[in-house]
């Protein structure tokens, strides 16, 4: 049990050095457009392009791991994502950076179906709890990517970036050499579950499909915010640069505590319960937010927006899992990955809006989503292990 225990915060290790490095893009985005003389549509793309792969290549990867597990794939994913963010530190070419910013996408995509599979499989009864540790580690990540990155391209000169890829080859290096057993363990538990017959797993394929629809709509205001917080700051709220990273750092920062809590609650509240609530608080959050032109307003008004898009992260993953018991690991590549990419599809045709109509009136899809989430959470069918406590 201790050592299970230790192998999810080496996971949320691994899912920090992941996110950091997604956190990073969207904050150098004031950067690119100050330097390379990019508009709302080129560096909505940019998030695009970090996010298309990998929302194509998350759910694929995790089908391939509940066929053939490939452990390898958890140290690649922040290799991967840290070699990215460096190269941007290095190039000065749009497309060139469009490509780094694909391959971040691609590092994700490797690590997340897998590490979420891993962390199912040895938490045990509390699941939401465990996952919550794990999520934290990812949120986390985006915390402190922003500051970083903000850093880097603002004080210490953008070459600077380079302390990503040495702190996640330090962190694949950890993750290769210490989870070795857990995966071998695991592997053996499984073996024995599927020759004795008691995996006595299903899929529910239609609640997964409901349960989607919440997922976009978590997605959007969590890559939204994630890539147009710090325009908002500067271009509606009169806020410098810097100002505009931290704010994003502090959605982040109360973010990881909502996610913890968000599991731990799930465990005795129900998973449905705090996707709800998650929803509810989403729509007038969003709407005070995107609506107002005082700086410590909306600074105030990121605490109900982080408690809206956060504590509803880890809930919506054990659902998943839960839905489709047979498909776990696909479950995780949607549910984990797209959770946190798929509303980047959505950037460039926000950045499109923002050009014409102005940034503050494209945003208003936010709230939206929100409606849209949560008619679809109220509809989400009641998993068997919520039925049994």
């Amino acid at each position: 049990m201790k050592q299970q225990s230790s192998a999810i915060y080496l996971f949320a290790l691994g899912h920090l050095s992941v996110d950091w490095a997604q956190g990073a893009i969207p904050a150098l985005l004031p950067y690119f457009i100050a330097h390379y003389g990019l508009n709302y549509q080129s560096a909505g793309a940019l998030i695009f392009a970090n996010v298309l792969l990998a929302s194509i290549l998350q759910p694929l990867f995790g089908y391939y791991s509940d066929k053939i597990s490939r452990p390898w794939f958890v140290p690649l994913g922040p290799v991967l994502c840290g070699l990215a963010v460096t190269a941007m530190g290095f190039l000065t070419n749009y497309y060139a950076i469009f490509a780094a910013a694909i391959l971040c996408g691609v590092g994700s995509a490797l690590f997340h179906p897998e590490a979420a599979l891993m962390v199912n499989r040895i938490s045990g009864e509390k699941k939401g709890k465990a996952m919550g540790t794990f999520s934290v580690g990812g949120n986390g990540g985006f915390a402190i990517g922003p500051i970083l990155a903000g850093i880097c391209a603002y004080h210490l000169g953008i070459h600077s970036l380079v302390i990503f890829g040495i702190v996640n080859l330090f962190a694949a290096a950890l993750l290769y050499s210490r989870s070795r057993k857990v995966f071998a363990d695991t592997r053996v538990a499984d073996r024995k579950k599927v020759s004795s017959g008691e995996t006595g797993e299903t899929d529910d394929w239609p609640s997964f499909g409901k349960l989607s629809v919440c997922i976009l709509a978590r997605s959007m205001g969590f890559t939204l915010s994630n890539t147009f917080i710090p325009l908002l700051w500067i271009g509606a709220l009169g806020a410098t640069a810097s100002q505009g990273t931290t704010a994003l750092s502090i959605l982040f920062g109360i973010g990881a505590v909502c996610t913890y809590f968000g599991g731990m609650l799930s465990d005795r509240l129900g998973y449905r319960t705090i996707i709800r609530t998650a929803f509810c608080i989403m729509v007038p959050a969003y709407f005070l937010l995107t609506n107002t032109t005082n700086l410590f307003l909306a600074t105030a008004l990121l605490v109900p927006c982080a408690i809206s898009v956060f504590s509803g992260y880890s809930p919506m993953v054990i659902l998943g899992q839960t839905y489709l018991g047979r498909n776990a690991g696909f479950a995780s590549g949607v549910t984990l990955g797209l959770s946190t990419t798929l509303g980047g599809i959505f950037a460039p045709i926000v950045g499109w809006a923002a050009d014409i109509w102005g940034l503050t009136a494209a945003l208003q899809i936010l709230w939206i989503a929100g409606i849209l989430g949560a008619i679809a959470a109220f509809t989400l069918k009641n998993p068997a292990m919520e039925k049994a406590k």
